[in-house]
């Protein structure tokens, strides 16, 4: 599976994330409030964005979010842990937006365009979502994602933070409020 392809929809561009975003994607995610109901709420902080940011580039599945009416970097995404069993899965996360791109048609564009890419390759997309993150799991509930009885525990420089896993396979995803 291509995790960094260049994918365009009305609104947004997604394209491989490089080293020379830091810059501008920093902007976007020095705002605490996006951080505010995240498990790691400092990562607004450089150091703690600077780690991210280079786990992001290290991993090769990160990609830049970019609002085609400005051409300006609003956030970014990425695909990880692809597996190929039972017909293939990925996860889709680590996604944040600017605040501006909250609400409306962009998050669902940036879903949309992630899983119709990926949901070629693969029979279904997993979230990881914290989960006492109330924001990301209406979010994830809006675009058609099931809650599994998956979880899991990660260790984060705030402590042990309890995720858990949400799903979209291909027939969920044709049938979903992503392609109404």
């Amino acid at each position: 599976m291509d995790r960094q392809p260049v994918l365009e929809g009305d609104r947004l561009l997604l394209r491989p994330l490089r080293p020379d975003d830091w810059s501008a994607l920093y902007a976007v995610a020095s705002d605490p409030l996006i951080w505010q109901v995240h498990p790691q709420h400092d990562r607004w902080q450089e150091p703690v964005f600077r780690a991210f940011f280079d786990q992001a580039l290290a991993g090769g599945g990160a990609i830049a979010v970019i609002d085609k009416s400005t051409g300006a970097i609003v956030g970014s995404s990425r695909w990880e842990g692809f597996d190929p069993a039972d017909g293939g899965s990925v996860e889709i996360g680590w996604t944040f937006l600017a605040r501006s791109h909250w609400s409306g048609a962009y998050n669902p564009e940036l879903k949309r365009l992630m899983l119709d890419h990926a949901l070629h390759f693969v029979a279904r997309a997993r979230f990881r979502v914290g989960e006492d993150n109330v924001r990301s799991r209406r979010a994830m509930e809006k675009i058609g994602g099931r809650l599994t009885n998956g979880s899991s525990v990660v260790e984060t420089a705030s402590g042990l933070v309890r995720h858990v896993v949400y799903e979209i396979d291909r027939e969920s995803f044709a049938r979903g409020p992503l392609n109404a």
